[in-house]
């Protein structure tokens, strides 16, 4: 179980499970890269009182790739909090789809859950196919999901060009700054070092 740490599930196949308890922090970051392609699924529980989950995903997709992240987050107690956000950036011909939802057990009073799910979408024949959930048998909760697919904004882009930069240069520091909310929620400075490292050269690679 992590605490402080960012662990990453996808190295084995299939189904990936974990189990909270009172008291403990799990912090996880899931990522695709160019070239990589899978189906993956991450179940949670969170069984002991007070636990927490921080869970971010980060995929760049620009060419064929296939990537399905599945995620079923169970509140099964009283007073455990999690936070979601998948961010991620597609392109080409590849397809990517993002399906999670959030169970709020009926003795989990006091339950904080969010899940984000937000992608810029690069091309006309890339798909992206966004499920957030929540499913909630609890009264006191505090619970929210959304999900957007968008593009990189032209105003934005303007703005950066009129101040001397040129235009590639102005896409990839939106990109960075899309991608920046979840390369920020890792802690230790290496890990998100080498991370950023492999992001700015995928992106500029695009």
């Amino acid at each position: 179980m992590g605490h402080g740490r960012y662990q990453d599930p996808f190295a084995e196949a299939g189904t990936t499970l974990y189990r909270v308890g009172a008291g403990e922090t799990l912090r996880l970051l899931l990522t695709a890269l160019p070239g990589e392609s899978f189906d993956r699924t991450v179940d949670i529980d969170l069984v002991g009182e007070g636990a927490r989950v921080e869970l971010s995903g980060l995929y760049i997709c620009p060419g064929a790739e296939r990537v399905r992240f599945m995620v079923r987050l169970h509140h099964r107690v009283t007073g455990c909090v999690s936070y979601q956000v998948f961010k991620g950036i597609v392109a080409g011909e590849a397809q990517v789809a993002f399906d999670g939802r959030i169970i709020v057990a009926p003795d989990a009073q006091k339950t904080e859950a969010y899940q984000e799910n937000h992608t810029l979408l690069l091309s006309e024949t890339a798909v992206v196919d966004s499920k957030p959930q929540l499913e909630i048998y609890a009264d006191d909760v505090k619970c929210s999901h959304g999900a957007t697919v968008g593009r990189l904004n032209e105003e934005e882009q303007f703005y950066m060009r009129s101040r001397g930069i040129p235009e590639a240069e102005a896409r990839v520091l939106q990109m960075l700054s899309f991608l920046s909310p979840v390369l920020s929620r890792i802690a230790d400075p290496s890990e998100r070092e080498s991370l950023q490292q492999q992001v700015e050269q995928a992106i500029r690679s695009l």
